[in-house]
């Protein structure tokens, strides 16, 4: 892996942060690429951001790299494996009209239990 994850670092992002590790978060997988820790604002008995450590707007940013879409969503079905059941509901919020409130993309992992419809 090259710099392009210290090179793309938004410096008042608090995905950034916790990424780096100067805002604690309770992490649950941690790889060279991403990272997961759970919601702080649970929406589901499950409820899991896996974040990329580099720093992309939102989804439509992240499409751009294919392998780490597909990367992201494959931690996503590992975390929901060990948290859960390994059934879940994966959301990406993509601008503010549709939800999102932190500026780096991250995917929801909502697990546990049956999800009701139109949950989150």
């Amino acid at each position: 892996m090259g710099n392009s994850v210290t090179e793309h670092r938004d410096p008042d992002c608090v995905f950034c942060k916790i990424v780096a590790g100067e805002i604690p978060s309770e992490r649950v997988h941690e790889d060279e690429q991403v990272i997961a820790f759970k919601d702080l604002s649970p929406k589901a008995p499950v409820h899991v951001l896996v974040v990329p450590r580099e720093h992309r707007r939102d989804v439509r940013e992240l499409a751009g790299d294919p392998a780490l879409l597909a990367h992201t969503a494959e931690v996503a079905s590992k975390v929901a494996s060990e948290q859960a059941d390994g059934d879940f509901r994966l959301i990406f919020n993509t601008g503010a009209n549709a939800g999102q409130t932190v500026f780096h993309v991250h995917a929801h992992v909502l697990a546990g239990g049956t999800l009701a419809e139109g949950e989150m």
